[in-house]
């Protein structure tokens, strides 16, 4: 061989072995992004979404480190340019849509150019998460706490929060969680570790951060040695050194900055995506017209083919994984526990007699009330105290359960329902209850200001502080939707920050034409006075209804007035006024003629503002002459104040009057945040609560079209409790039936809220956290039977999943690789998200709960009795707790109205012998059961068919509660 074909030979193969060593490192790449993408590249998170894929990162890895390149290579025979293309398409696709955790639908028409998706409407409201559930809450993101040995107790607080003021998209910045300067503060039992929320550099990584905190407090000079089991070591496979300190720093930074979301239909949009990127960053059919053009496609076709192929396999997966999500998102919530709060009144005096008996509730009535009961007789207490509040959660499970049994019509006799939950999943388990039943709904969400977004009231992604925003808005609006009467309304408390944004997403849910108002309301009688441009006095409430009617709104009571008797659209009519009932506001004569809209058919004279002859006047009255004749003889008087002779009529006492758009103390007798504060401040003396809102509002725009006072009213952002509090009073002042839904996840729920209601129901005032009698030396307390819920979070839900590992073995590699990216999850998780075999032993059965913001969690019983009621929409009368004996049993009112008896029992204490003697005794049987549907759990052989001696054939509805739970909890 010459020694220029050597030259040449050796170029070529130093050419094919860089153009190898390349398409290797973009294969490096690709995989690297893809293990993120799956979340496996984080080993050492043992929480949520991460614990699960972890415990599979074997599989996943193993189709991205090996079937997923040979794939590539066989179909391209080992073709290393256009596999190398092939990487850089895969990169390059699923890079773009990925941030974080989360997969932001950003829909790219070219470059970076995006496009929306429209459908020709006339005005459309569209954000970037739009086509996303938001998941997060604020609740471990300021306080973080977790326990060591002996119950010491560590929380990470955020003392600092950089929220990006301006909130512009600054690619050059991202917020990371930095030890701060300020002082940790350490006493015997807590150790408080302040920490920032910084804007730091593009490329600066949280895990620097974290290992810089943990080499930073190892040299603290701590004064209590119990606190250096922060530093013992928690090791994992891929860091031997790690420290429990270090691990806690991990899950808390990621749980706060990452997986924001879960997308509605990935598959559907990256398959969208996926042929808009092929057509015009592969094909490049813009390009089409150019020579080369249709060679270049021609010879790339088994490129876009294989490209096509894998990423529909990519997509399939990620599909899978956030189908999955949703499908945890969207599952019915569990009831983890349920207890009561019944006035003293409502008890009889065996019950009444076990809580005077009970330390920890003679405690509370001290604590809350200032009442010592210790040494009370139950006469004397009842007749001092009639509305001290009894709390079944401080007591055995047999009191609440007799509690119950007293009481028919359980559902109609309980005035609140306080539920401890995230409100998406609240508003979920809802439904089916609560369908178009609630009349009016208020709700004071966070208003995305800098402040919420500094003090962790709102979390959000970073660079979409708006969008986030409108996504936690527009899930909980749309459920909340479905609650809503035909006629019911509904009103939201906001600033101007996200007014506009708020309005247009209303729009978009109830109908613009469905917008009754936008009130200002005077929040404050000392604006700032050290703004730069404005001094704020108002902030805003909408208000929608779902079906916009008729009613016209009550905006109060107003002492007499006069009222307009002249309607241009009336016909005219000649009345007679008898001349002692007109009183004028000036005197002189009057002549006979036309007077603008009125025509006088006699000349007067007015002599100490009456005249001195009937007045006979010709307009478009709203009344005829024997309807004037009769408001007389009921005392009404008229007034004729200007010589254009517009007479108005006034009556004696009160009247109606319609809202103005203005809510104010001069215009309505509604308070401002300081008289708020002022409530918050007399229950609690010393508790500071975020801008709570007047009950004054509340009770002011509850009563708006509240015709019957006996309406539901709902708030799922409940905050301190204020809406429990104006229903409350309202019913305290008229006699009503008003009953309350209050949802809240925040710490507000036991330290303020429960306590708040039960503040209000013994006593009407306070001061300095003590209650105050009236002249009479009554409290003035009501009579009140509350449920308190907790449901299972979705965090609850990941906890308790395990994937049980199917046998595949046996299958062929193609099936092998269908399942893992079809299949896997739903199927491997199937029995630990709701396992039927433990509802032989319902009562018996439970879940792991989360105990702390850190995510410590505990086995705890979950009442399956009170969350299948919920499932199918039972209207509770009655329910027999005898628990003790394997039975409980229920009835109440299905949504369609048929009347039904649930009968859960221990089916190792109660068999087919014993299950069909007692509902013999409840004379349950298809011949004569006043009930129409009866559920029963476990087997039974419950005759459903009887023929009487005519040969009349009646059956009687029997249906197994395994089934319907598992339909109802994932029903979509």
């Amino acid at each position: 061989m010459n020694s220029t074909a050597q030259h040449s030979t050796a170029q070529h193969s130093t050419a094919q072995h860089s153009t190898a060593q390349h398409s290797t490192a973009q294969l490096t790449n690709l995989i690297s992004k893809l293990k993120e993408i799956f979340q496996i590249n984080q080993p050492d998170l043992d929480f949520g979404i991460y614990r699960i894929l972890n415990s599979r990162s074997k599989e996943i890895a193993d189709y991205l480190d090996r079937t997923l390149p040979a794939q590539i290579k066989t179909a391209l025979r080992s073709d290393v340019t256009q596999e190398t293309a092939v990487y850089n398409h895969l990169y390059e696709f699923f890079s773009r849509y990925y941030d974080s955790g989360d997969f932001v639908s950003l829909r790219r028409y070219k470059g970076n150019t995006y496009a929306i998706p429209y459908a020709g409407e006339e005005v459309m409201l569209h954000w970037a998460n739009k086509d996303q559930y938001y998941t997060k809450s604020g609740e471990n993101f300021s306080n973080y706490a977790f326990y060591l040995a002996d119950d010491k107790r560590v929380q990470f607080r955020l003392v600092e929060a950089d929220t990006n003021k301006d909130n512009r998209k600054d690619n050059e910045q991202k917020r990371l969680f930095v030890l701060s300067e300020q002082p940790i503060e350490e006493t015997a039992e807590n150790l408080v570790i302040p920490f920032e929320y910084k804007a730091l550099g593009k490329n600066d990584k949280q895990a620097d951060y974290i290992d810089q905190a943990v080499e930073q407090l190892k040299s603290h000079p701590f004064a209590n040695a119990v606190w250096q089991e922060l530093f013992r070591l928690a090791p994992t496979e891929k860091d031997a050194k790690r420290t429990l300190l270090k691990k806690y720093l991990q899950d808390y930074t990621t749980k706060n900055t990452a997986d924001y979301f879960i997308h509605k239909n990935l598959g559907a949009f990256l398959t969208g995506e996926l042929d808009f990127y092929i057509k015009n960053e592969v094909m490049n059919l813009d390009d089409i017209q150019t020579e080369t053009a249709f060679a270049e496609i021609e010879q790339n076709l088994q490129l876009i083919k294989i490209f096509k192929q894998v990423a529909q396999e990519i997509i399939a997966f990620l599909a899978q994984l956030e189908d999955f999500q949703k499908k945890l998102w969207l599952k019915k919530k569990f009831v983890t526990a349920v207890h009561y709060l019944v006035t003293l009144d409502k008890l009889p005096d065996t019950l009444a007699e076990l809580a005077l008996k009970n330390e920890q509730q003679i405690k509370q009535w001290q604590t809350l009330f200032n009442v010592d009961a210790s040494s009370e007789n139950l006469q004397n207490l009842r007749q001092k105290a009639p509305h001290l509040v009894v709390d079944t959660s401080l007591f055995a499970a047999d009191f609440q359960a007799a509690v119950l049994k007293q009481i028919d019509d359980l559902d109609h006799q309980t005035d609140g329902v306080l539920i401890h939950s995230d409100n998406f999943q609240a508003l979920n388990l809802l439904q089916a209850r609560y369908k178009e039943q609630v009349k009016c709904i208020y709700i004071d969400p966070p208003y995305n200001t800098e402040d919420d977004r500094a003090t962790g009231k709102f979390i959000y992604k970073d660079n979409y502080a708006y969008s986030t925003w409108l996504s936690l808005m527009e899930s909980r609006i749309a459920l909340s939707k479905e609650l809503l009467d035909i006629k019911g309304n509904v009103f939201i408390s906001i600033d101007d920050n996200e007014l506009f944004r708020l309005q247009n997403l209303c729009s978009s849910i109830f109908g613009p034409d469905n917008f009754i108002s936008c009130y200002k309301w005077n929040k404050t009688s000392t604006p700032p006075s050290l703004s730069y441009k404005v001094r704020k006095k108002y902030e805003y409430v909408l208000c929608y209804e779902k079906l916009k009617n008729s009613i016209k709104y009550n905006g109060g009571i107003v002492e007499g007035g006069d009222m307009p008797l002249l309607n241009s659209g009336n016909t005219i009519v000649k009345i007679e006024f008898p001349k002692e009932s007109v009183k004028f506001n000036f005197n002189g004569h009057i002549s006979k003629g036309s007077y603008d809209r009125v025509y006088l058919h006699n000349d007067i004279t007015v002599v100490n503002n009456y005249s001195n002859d009937n007045i006979i006047l010709e307009a478009p009255f709203k009344w005829t002459q024997e309807t004037v004749l009769e408001e007389i003889s009921n005392g009404t008087s008229f007034i004729i104040k200007t010589e254009r002779m517009a007479i108005r009529y006034e009556r004696l006492g009160e009247r109606i009057k319609r809202p103005s758009d203005i809510i104010s103390k001069t215009e309505c007798e509604v308070g401002t945040n300081e008289d708020a504060n002022k409530e918050v401040k007399d229950l609690f003396t010393k508790l500071d609560v975020d801008y709570p809102k007047p009950t004054t509002l509340i009770k002011y725009l509850v009563t708006f079209s509240d015709e019957f006072k006996n309406s539901i009213v709902l708030d799922y952002f409940a905050g301190s409790g204020t809406t429990a509090h104006a229903v409350i009073n309202l019913n305290r002042e008229d006699g009503g039936k008003r009953h309350y839904i209050l949802v809240e996840q925040g710490e507000y729920f036991d330290t303020v809220l429960k306590p708040r209601v039960q503040k209000v129901v013994f006593a009407e005032n306070y001061k300095d956290g003590k209650p105050q009698a009236d002249n009479s030396g009554s409290f003035n307390g009501v009579s009140q039977l509350v449920k308190v819920l907790k449901l299972e979070s979705y965090e609850d839900t990941l906890n308790n999943l395990e994937l049980k590992k199917v046998a595949t073995d046996l299958f062929s590699q193609k099936v092998q690789q269908d399942y893992l990216l079809h299949y896997m999850l739903d199927v491997e998780s199937r029995d630990s998200l709701l396992n039927s075999d433990h509802f032989a032993k319902p009562f018996d059965y439970q879940l792991n709960i989360t105990t702390t913001s850190a995510g410590a969690y505990a086995p705890q019983g979950i009442d399956l009795v009170e969350t299948f009621n919920y499932l199918i929409g039972l209207k509770v009368a009655q329910i027999d707790d005898n628990r003790e004996r394997g039975i409980v049993a229920v009835t109440g009112t299905m949504p369609n109205g048929e009347q039904a008896f649930i009968l859960w029992r221990d089916c190792e204490k109660v068999g087919y012998a014993e299950l069909n003697r007692y509902l013999e005794s409840r004379s349950i049987n298809p011949a004569d059961s006043e009930y129409q549907v009866v559920y029963i759990n476990g087997d039974h052989n419950v005759p459903t068919v009887f023929a009487d001696n005519d040969d009349t054939v009646q059956t009687l509805k029997v249906r197994q509660i395994e089934t319907e739970f598992l339909a109802r909890m994932f029903e979509m």
